[in-house]
């Protein structure tokens, strides 16, 4: 079952989305393997500080993010891992590890890697380490509010 939150915020967007399902899963890349996807269709988010303030990065399971050139993109601001700590409270009703990467429903600011713009379709984890949602990468764009980032 979704994450209430999300559902709630899916629902209401009016986008169309189907949720998988899979066996436990701890980490995006075998999240990937046990739903037979590339790791490029399954969209992950990395939690960040920016300048101290939380956010949140979507970039494709199969990229690991670097932060040097995440702070170049963002005029020299620091930029720094943020710690389960700092943000494992904030998303409401979801599995630790298999929060989704839509920060608006949570209220955080979210930036979207767009190496994910070349997929027709993407995939996402629906709040539990069991569920997978699938919708057009277009509505996922849309409903993520996210400002893109170039980094090729």
């Amino acid at each position: 079952m979704l994450a209430p939150r999300l559902k709630h915020y899916l629902d209401e967007s009016h986008v169309k989305y189907r949720t998988i399902d899979h066996s436990v899963a701890y980490t995006a890349q075998q999240v990937a393997e046990l739903a037979h996807i590339p790791g490029k269709k399954l969209a992950k988010p990395v939690m960040v500080k920016i300048d101290g303030k939380l956010a949140m990065i979507i970039e494709p399971a199969s990229l690991k993010l670097n932060l040097k050139e995440l702070e170049k993109l963002l005029d020299g601001k620091k930029v720094e891992l943020a710690r389960e700590s700092e943000f494992k409270d904030k998303f409401e009703g979801c599995e630790l590890g298999a929060m989704p990467p839509l920060g608006k429903p949570f209220g955080i600011e979210t930036y979207l890697d767009d190496r994910l713009a070349g997929n027709e379709n993407i995939l996402f984890n629906g709040g539990t380490l069991r569920e997978l949602v699938e919708m057009s990468f277009k509505d996922f764009e849309t409903i993520a509010k996210a400002k893109k980032i170039h980094t090729h």
